[in-house]
């Protein structure tokens, strides 16, 4: 994890189209004055949820498919979690780790009673399939072991998915350097702390390890906040709903300048109230606030990592 927070804070330290402000990150952090605001990782609901492995097999899988909704206005991440939990409740062997390396387009649609093709459908069918593969060639089939092998650490648990789910691999080369981002192997890991409350299968000795996961909403609540500022290429770009490429430099700095921000955000907070403040409770903030904003511009590119 201290690549992805080393990395992040070099392209902070190069970027040419985002920019972190620092009188920025103080005003959110004296607005606040040390509390985040308290939001629950709601887990009822849209979520499957039933406490044992098969929780841990559902959240693997959610977190596999938990990316790039946009193209479709209509479709959401709700939509992909309920339609998960419809699925487990109808037949508990649906995600089981045969059937997922099955799954067809048209089948993955049947099972999220979504009416047309899926953004990206294919990257999304065939990450089904690598992870039905791996979790029965390296943990029985089972996510459940696949947590259990990480003794009980956040980091470990992120190196592991992204050794054995190459779909995880969340990492990049920007300005001739490796850039490690790691979104969904990190929000797996959250999902999990969150989920279990820290106990059982989310007891994370070391959940304070993890950063904000990079994504849409975050960098676009962080520049309306005022502590991430655009060149006026890039703002034009992302006004205008124009596609911007995945792994260009615009799209890198997005994401690494809002890891390195919140970073820098979580540090003040703790040195100005003295309080431990951990990057997961600051993303689930951040990107609460941002799904009620109306009209909030984010950027918009094609990827499977977020």
């Amino acid at each position: 994890m201290e690549e992805v927070r080393r990395t992040a804070a070099w392209v902070a330290s190069h970027s040419s189209h985002v920019f972190v402000n620092s009188s920025g990150i103080e005003k959110v952090v004296e607005d606040i004055k040390g509390e985040i605001p308290k939001v629950e990782w709601d887990f009822e609901g849209i979520h499957y949820f039933d406490g044992g492995p098969l929780s841990v097999q559902y959240l693997l899988v959610l977190d596999s498919l938990n990316f790039c909704f946009w193209p479709d206005e209509e479709l959401n991440y709700d939509h992909l979690a309920l339609g998960l939990k419809r699925a487990v409740e109808h037949d508990k062997s649906a995600l089981d780790a045969d059937r997922l390396q099955k799954y067809t387009g048209p089948e993955l649609q049947a099972m999220l009673k979504w009416p047309r093709p899926l953004p990206l459908e294919d990257e999304r069918v065939r990450l089904l399939h690598e992870v039905g593969r791996e979790l029965e060639r390296n943990f029985e089939g089972k996510a459940s072991k696949l947590v259990e092998s990480c003794g009980k650490s956040a980091a470990k648990l992120v190196e592991l998915v992204t050794r054995h789910f190459p779909g995880f691999r969340d990492n990049t080369v920007y300005k001739g350097h490796q850039i490690f981002l790691y979104k969904r192997a990190q929000i797996f890991v959250a999902d999990l702390w969150g989920a279990f409350k820290g106990q059982g299968y989310g007891e994370l000795n070391d959940i304070g390890s993890i950063t904000i996961f990079a994504d849409y909403i975050v960098p676009a609540v962080l520049r309306r906040l005022g502590v991430l500022n655009y060149s006026s290429a890039l703002a034009n770009i992302v006004e205008s709903n124009t596609e911007i490429g995945s792994g260009t430099e615009e799209e890198v700095e997005l994401r690494a300048c809002s890891i390195h921000a919140v970073e820098k955000i979580r540090e003040l907070i703790q040195l100005k109230s003295g309080k431990k403040v951990l990057s997961v409770e600051l993303d689930l903030w951040l990107w609460s606030y941002g799904v009620q904003l109306e009209a909030l511009p984010h950027h918009r590119t094609l990827s499977i990592y977020y």
